[in-house]
Formats: C-alpha cells, sequence, structure tokens
C-alpha cells in the first residue's frame, strides 16, 4: 500500500568485487537523473549505467514501478568462495569493498537529497 513512497530499491548480492557501474530499471527520465548522479564517481571510475537492475530482493517493486539499482562488478571471482567455507571478510580486498561502500553512499545520499522523487 505504500509502494508510492519508495524512491528507489537496490540490490548488491553479486560479491563487492571491483564495480564498473549500476544496472538501472526505470523510466528514460528515471535513468538520465541516474547517469547525471552517476558522474560524481568519475573519480573512482565508476560512471556506467547497464540497461536492468537485477535482483530477486528488488524485482517485486521494480515490476510494479519503482526505479531499481543493482551493483555491477567483476564477478570473475565470486563463485571461487560464495556459499563455501571459505566465504569470510578474510577473502575480501578492503579496496575494492570500499569502492563498492561508495557507490551506494552517494547514489543512495544523493537521491535521498533531491527535492522530487525519481519520475516514474
Amino acid at each position: 500500500e505504500n509502494i508510492s513512497n519508495f524512491d528507489i530499491v537496490m540490490e548488491s548480492d553479486e560479491g563487492t568485487f571491483r564495480p564498473s557501474g549500476l544496472g538501472f530499471t526505470g523510466s528514460a527520465k528515471a535513468r538520465d537523473i541516474v547517469k547525471e548522479v552517476m558522474t560524481l564517481l568519475q573519480p573512482i571510475n565508476v560512471t556506467d549505467v547497464y540497461d536492468n537492475a537485477d535482483g530477486t530482493d528488488i524485482d517485486y517493486w521494480m515490476r510494479n514501478g519503482v526505479p531499481g539499482a543493482s551493483l555491477h562488478d567483476d564477478l570473475s571471482k565470486y563463485f571461487w568462495f560464495h556459499h563455501s567455507q571459505g566465504d569470510t571478510m578474510t577473502v575480501q580486498d578492503p579496496n575494492q569493498m570500499n569502492l563498492c561502500a561508495a557507490v551506494w553512499t552517494v547514489v543512495s545520499y544523493v537521491i535521498a537529497d533531491m527535492e522530487e522523487m525519481l519520475p516514474r
């Protein structure tokens, strides 16, 4: 009943490897805004906006019109550790994890601080 209150839904469920950008699902106007927000990440070279956000945790909201974003990162090592005994914080690269956190921090802060919601 409160779905109209959601500005954006975001999912990061493919590891914390070197990010390259965000997958985005939403209107063309919302995509333009997200592309502009991503330019703020030029200093860390994470500016791409790919077609279609991906994530089972956000699919419901995106199907019902809420803009969605998912992190795109280097998945080449994802299944080395995923759901294994080695899937611990000790295998994380702190620098890459910090870059992923920076992407979500910038995107969520800027969108939350906008006067208007992302266009549907």
